[in-house]
């Protein structure tokens, strides 16, 4: 029974016919005709009426081989903060192998303006593709389901105007709103008590003394080095000093402000994205939140990926546990109590 469906489906695709203006025009003009014929008996009149209704059954049949097996496939950038306009669009791809699509209007609904979007594509040949895009706004983040798509034509002779059913795409993750510091709380990040790493990287301080490999900068090789061991030594500088940082968010009280949750949550985001960007490793632990040690733009979008689906209303369960480390010098955000910007713990400088 599901096979006999998908094939009816397949033969018989939903579409919805409407006729335009010169189309109402020439169904008025094809009914006065039939009238005409039918009342007069004159076979000339027949036979413009035949005309006329296969000028109708060419349309119907010419529309439906423009539309069919022309597939919508969503392109979305990597990250989309909330609040910020995001290129999003989709690919409109002929799968015919021989026969092109003509007239082609991709109809995308807005809620900025009055009318939906249209884009229209005179020609599309066999296998090609064409990419359309637009900017959305998304005021908050989570998920997002994209508004469905519409396929119209009106090809061949424009009088009526035959569209697909509304396409479904996927949805979409929002991260919180990632928004720069400002030069005071840039100068305070550091914190004390934090444990700094050394490792190798782009810097000023020398790291370690290592053999010379191809590609090597030639400015960097130690001369007193090399004429020492007999093998050519460069030194390796040592990255900026990283500090191992634990951002933890702080429950909500019950009745907490939506808007002020939204706030923090963008700060958390916002701070975790700063330390990441130094070189920092950082943890994010909050009520039924945790994500591990790391570092890097991977570990920034798990972060990112996690503050986006979090919700700190809802009950968190069994709290995951993490022990106490002398090492990671914590900086603490209370959730829908704040006023200004988060006060680490104990001894250590605000934010």
């Amino acid at each position: 029974m599901r096979r006999l469906a998908r094939w009816w489906r397949a033969l018989w695709p939903s579409r919805t016919i409407r006729p335009t203006r010169e189309g109402w025009w020439f169904l008025l003009t094809t009914l006065g005709m039939g009238f005409a014929a039918v009342n007069t008996g004159n076979n000339l009149l027949y036979l413009l009426l035949s005309m006329l209704l296969g000028t109708i059954v060419v349309s119907g049949i010419l529309s439906e081989q423009t539309i069919r097996r022309v597939k919508l496939f969503p392109a979305t950038p990597l990250e989309i903060f909330a609040g910020s306009p995001a290129a999003v669009g989709c690919v409109l791809l002929n799968a015919k192998r021989l026969l092109p699509s003509y007239s082609l209007t991709l109809e995308v609904p807005s809620d900025n303006v009055a009318a939906p979007r249209a884009f229209y594509v005179s020609k599309l040949e066999p296998g090609q593709e064409r990419l359309h895009s637009w900017e959305e706004t998304f005021p908050r983040r989570g998920r997002h389901r994209r508004r469905p798509l519409r396929l119209m034509t009106g090809f061949p002779f424009g009088l009526f105007v035959k569209a697909t059913a509304p396409i479904l795409v996927d949805e979409l993750l929002v991260f919180p709103a990632v928004r720069p510091f400002s030069l005071a709380d840039l100068r305070n990040l550091g914190g004390s008590g934090a444990e700094r790493v050394a490792r190798p990287g782009p810097g000023t301080d020398l790291y370690n003394l290592r053999e010379y490999r191809w590609g090597d900068d030639p400015r960097l090789i130690h001369w007193k080095s090399t004429a020492k061991s007999g093998a050519v030594m460069v030194r390796e500088p040592e990255a900026e000093a990283a500090l191992k940082m634990r951002v933890v968010l702080e429950g909500p009280p019950p009745a907490a402000d939506l808007e002020r949750l939204e706030a923090d949550i963008s700060l958390a985001a916002s701070l975790t994205s700063h330390l990441l960007g130094q070189g920092s490793r950082v943890e994010l632990v909050g009520p039924g939140l945790f994500v591990p040690l790391g570092e890097g733009p991977a570990h920034r979008r798990r972060m990112l990926e996690a503050l986006a689906l979090w919700d700190p209303l809802a009950p968190a369960g069994a709290r995951r546990g993490f022990g106490r480390d002398a090492s990671l010098s914590e900086i603490r955000i209370p959730l829908g109590a704040r006023a200004s910007a988060p006060r680490p713990p104990g001894a250590r400088r605000e934010l």
